[in-house]
């Protein structure tokens, strides 16, 4: 078997419901599709979540890289050999792990359409669910326990508030919604490194009745001795997100104590097999693993359900990127139950277009 074909194509796609975080409004997300053909007629399917403040990346140049440097580099290659392809390209694309990502997800797919598996089965295969949190962005007071009482309506378990904007605010948002949903549903707040070490210390006196599960990058990326100073003196969890996009990042979170967890998205890191590797060093530390994601398309989703799957590390997942998408070519490849994500369970990722 061969790779005969190379292709990728943007779809731009609305949120039907806009929504505000410490540093950007996001109105509309572009993913970059991507098919692999062989000679034996298997399609392999990814898609890449550019994000110029987070990966570095346009779909402009992902759309480059995916001619100029993917293509001429796989193609003729057999596909079945997936770490040996993506060994190959991964030095070229260094600063675009979002396309390796892409690529790294048509090669597995590629893997379990010939293997008649579904990839969770095909990585190991520890769960066949999890439960998502459902992410409510910066809104009014109002807004937000409207917005969270709806979703607990919708059978939701989990909410994400996000945050890091108006610290007074941010405490006010998230005891207002647990008192309005209850003891029984699980918070977690996520500052998107807008806080200092004092915000985030007053922070979490202020919320320590509404019980937060765990505590999302209060601290600037580029300060990590600020991030393992509010790990080290707070009650509760804190996870580390913009903090890691490499091996490297997970290997000095770990090594120097500077969280408690820490979320791997495969858009960040590169895709499943990067993000495999990310989870073997945080459970050898003693690290919880949440797997989380960008706006991205279902099909980027249902990756990120794979590896969440398989593994039995990765005890949280926050995968409700494409939920709200308008327009995705992959809408309705996961099914969602009761806050809980089911992978459709057909052969690889699960998806075929007609």
């Amino acid at each position: 078997m061969k790779i005969t074909q190379v292709e990728g194509w943007p779809v731009t796609m609305k949120l039907a419901e806009p929504y505000l975080i410490a540093y950007e409004k996001v109105e509309v997300a572009t993913n970059i599709f991507l098919r692999i053909e062989s000679s034996s007629g298997i399609i392999g399917y990814g898609c890449a979540a550019p994000d110029e403040y987070l990966t570095g990346e346009t779909p402009e140049s992902v759309l480059t890289a995916i001619d100029d440097i993917v293509t001429p580099s796989i193609k003729g290659s057999d596909p079945l050999r997936p770490i040996m392809l993506l060994e190959r390209i991964k030095p070229l694309l260094q600063s675009q792990p979002s396309v390796l990502a892409g690529v790294d997800m048509a090669l597995f797919d590629i893997l379990g359409k010939v293997c008649n598996l579904p990839l969770w089965r095909l990585l190991g295969g520890f769960r066949d669910r999890i439960r998502t949190s459902i992410t409510i962005g910066i809104l009014p007071e109002k807004e937000t326990v409207e917005r969270a009482r709806k979703h607990v309506a919708q059978g939701f378990r989990c909410l994400k508030l996000k945050g890091g904007i108006n610290l007074e605010s941010d405490i006010s948002r998230v005891l207002r919604v647990r008192e309005a949903v209850g003891r029984d549903i699980e918070l977690r707040f996520d500052a998107n490194q807008g806080f200092s070490v004092e915000d985030s210390l007053t922070f979490v006196e202020k919320t320590r009745k509404a019980r937060l599960e765990l505590f999302e990058q209060p601290t600037p990326k580029g300060q990590p001795e600020m991030l393992r100073q509010v790990s080290n003196t707070v009650a509760i969890p804190v996870m580390a997100d913009e903090s890691l996009t490499s091996l490297r990042d997970a290997f000095r979170i770990a090594r120097r104590g500077l969280a408690d967890m820490v979320n791997v998205k495969l858009m960040k890191v590169g895709g499943i097999s990067e993000a495999l590797q990310i989870n073997s060093v945080a459970r050898a530390a003693g690290l919880e693993v949440m797997v989380g994601c960008m706006d991205e398309a279902a099909l980027g989703i249902s990756a990120g359900l794979h590896f969440a799957l398989a593994r039995p590390n990765v005890v949280y997942a926050d995968l409700d990127g494409h939920m709200g998408l308008l327009g995705d070519p992959s809408d309705g490849m996961i099914m969602l139950q009761n806050g809980s994500l089911f992978p459709n369970n057909s052969p690889g990722l699960g998806f075929t277009m007609g």
